[in-house]
């Protein structure tokens, strides 16, 4: 298949382009700068100049390709800020490839189910600061029955490996740094969702390959991690000792993540696809040392 992936020079992106390409696709990576490009070359796939905001690339893209990754989002403009653009990237996506069956993957966030794990049947309610953006996911789930083999990625917050600078393992570990604490909310026994990126790579390329229209799949190694003993591991690395904090001491809406229970499971989404994630869990990840060095 010839697959054309936003993101692509991306944390995620970065290991989901080798695997479709040891797989044997021919991918073709959306690059809005020169070391963009470069990097999504040097992976071996073709780089495409332009961004998210470039519709008519990403239509024509679209319409070369057999199936379309789209893992790209406006970060710089915030949750709420990058929605719009997300939205008008998705119905060009879904317009270019109705009527063909051709896959579409768009990468969502595991959400929060209270008492339990989130599962890949719980409702997507659009409600809430991410509401613009749980309608974008709702649109891309009734784009299958447009004729597009439309499916939604739901990533956990901390999709972790060997080379992650910015997410929140990383963020983690330079406040312990700075503070001279590693620190977490309450108790701690709050837990998180994580998966690593190699097995997140695996899942979007099998999906791609043969993820039924309408699913929604679950890209999730570890189901709940405690944030304590997160905060204990970063704490052995850095050296610092580890402390409870209040919510308040970490900045809205950090301190708010930080103490929400949001565990998810990826069952339902082994059984269909037949994925498994097999790479180290984010506690042995961490414990490596790959992120202190």
């Amino acid at each position: 298949m010839r697959i054309f992936v936003t993101g692509a020079s991306g944390w995620i992106g970065s290991s989901v382009v080798p695997e479709l390409i040891t797989a044997g696709h021919d991918v073709v990576g959306l690059a809005r700068s020169d070391t963009a490009a470069a990097a999504i070359e040097s992976a071996g796939a073709e780089a495409r100049r332009g961004s998210l905001e470039d519709l008519d690339v990403l239509r024509r893209a679209a319409h070369e390709s057999d199936g379309v990754i789209h893992l790209a989002y406006a970060h710089e403009l915030g949750q709420i800020g990058g929605a719009p653009a997300d939205a008008a990237a998705i119905d060009v996506f879904t317009s270019a490839l109705e009527g063909t069956d051709k896959p579409l993957l768009v990468t969502g966030a595991t959400i929060t189910v209270p008492g339990r794990p989130a599962t890949e049947r719980d409702e997507l309610v659009a409600e809430g600061p991410i509401a613009a953006r749980i309608r974008n996911m709702q649109t891309v789930l009734a784009a299958a029955d447009r004729g597009v083999r439309a499916a939604l990625v739901m990533i956990p917050r901390s999709v972790h490996g060997e080379g992650e600078h910015h997410g929140f393992i990383p963020q983690l570990i330079s406040r312990a740094r700075a503070s001279g604490v590693s620190a977490y909310v309450g108790d701690g026994m709050n837990r998180w969702p994580a998966v690593h990126v190699k097995d997140a790579a695996s899942l979007y390329r099998i999906a791609v390959e043969r993820a039924p229209g309408g699913s929604v799949l679950h890209a999730v190694g570890d189901e709940g991690v405690a944030f304590r003993d997160i905060a204990e591991v970063i704490g052995r690395g850095v050296g610092v000792p580890v402390q409870s904090r209040s919510a308040d001491e970490f900045g809205m809406p950090l301190g708010a993540l930080l103490a929400t229970d949001m565990p998810a499971s990826s069952t339902l989404t082994q059984e269909l696809l037949g994925w498994a994630p097999t790479h180290v869990s984010l506690l042995d990840d961490i414990e490596a040392g790959h992120y202190f060095v």
